[in-house]
Formats: structure tokens, sequence, C-alpha cells
């Protein structure tokens, strides 16, 4: 079973692996990387690390029992008690539940580690699967928004006690 794991420096190798085999896959959904993320990428990863050490973004990835990396979690740009969250599924790992149950552990660890009262979301009007998984995991839509030139959509997820508690038993 895939577990959920706060991002690390020993994740390198298996990060750059998910971003590059599933770099097609991602760019069909969101803006591509592009060629410097990858070329770059050991110095942005440290930069990462660092900010997640200064607690101004949290991230994580889900790690298969053979150390494979499935996807990403993150909680980004928090400030006042919320942040934005981002994630990425690899291809060969999707319509498993792996989003919806990485987003959903990930909403505990904003309410009880990380102190957050609230996250946001946001997707393509065009992606149904990613507007389910935040669906799921309670985020409810604010609105229409424009993500990256494309028409979307914009969620937030109160996360108040009760609510985390049910998002936790709905497992």
């Amino acid at each position: 079973m895939p577990e959920l794991a706060r991002l690390r420096l020993d994740h390198a190798p298996a990060l750059l692996a998910f971003e590059r085999e599933n770099r097609a896959y991602f760019a069909a959904s969101v803006p591509d990387r592009g060629d410097a993320y990858f070329a770059e990428f050991d110095e942005r990863l440290r930069a990462l690390l660092a900010e997640q050490a200064a607690g101004v973004c949290h991230f994580h990835v889900v790690v298969d029992g053979d150390g494979e990396i499935l996807g990403r979690v993150n909680l980004v740009d928090v400030a006042d008690g919320s942040a934005e969250l981002g994630y990425r599924i690899a291809e060969k790992a999707t319509s498993r539940g792996l989003a919806t149950d990485a987003v959903r552990q990930v909403c505990v660890l904003a309410a009880t580690e990380y102190g957050l009262t609230s996250l946001r979301a946001a997707t393509t009007a065009d992606n149904p699967g990613s507007r389910a998984v935040l669906a799921r995991a309670g985020f409810v839509p604010t609105g229409e928004i424009v993500l990256d030139g494309r028409p979307g959509v914009g969620y937030v997820r109160d996360l108040a006690g009760a609510a985390v508690r049910a998002t936790v038993h709905s497992r």
C-alpha cells in the first residue's frame, strides 16, 4: 500500500524519475514544467526543501513499497492559516483512489500538524478526475476562474475539526 511521506532530499532520484516518466501526461492537463526544471532539478529541490523548513510550504510524496514515487501532494503559499493545495498522480496509478486518499491525508496533516484552518485548490473545468478528487476530499467550489488561460474552478476546504474527522472516517 502506498504511503504519504514528507518530501526529503533522499527522494530526489525517485522524484526526478516520476516527473520525467509523467511529463507528457501531466502536460496534457497542467502547464509543462519546462526543460529548465529538469536541468536544474537538484538546485530546485534544495530550494523547495528550504521553503519547507521555513514553514512556507509543505511538500509530500506518495511512495510505494519499492520506493517509487506515485504522486505528489503539496501545500504552498502558507499564510494566515491557509495554503494552496496542488497534487499530481502518476498516469499508471490513476483511477485507484490514490489521489483522493493522499489529499484527505494532507487535509488532516494541514489541520493537525501545520495548524491550518483552510485550504484552497483549483483545477481546469475540463479535468473531471481532479474535480471529483476535490469533491470527495471535502472541497467545495467557490466559482469559475481562469487557470493558465483555461476555464477553471476554484475550491476551498474548511479544516474545522469535525470536517477533518469526517474526511478521515470516510476512507
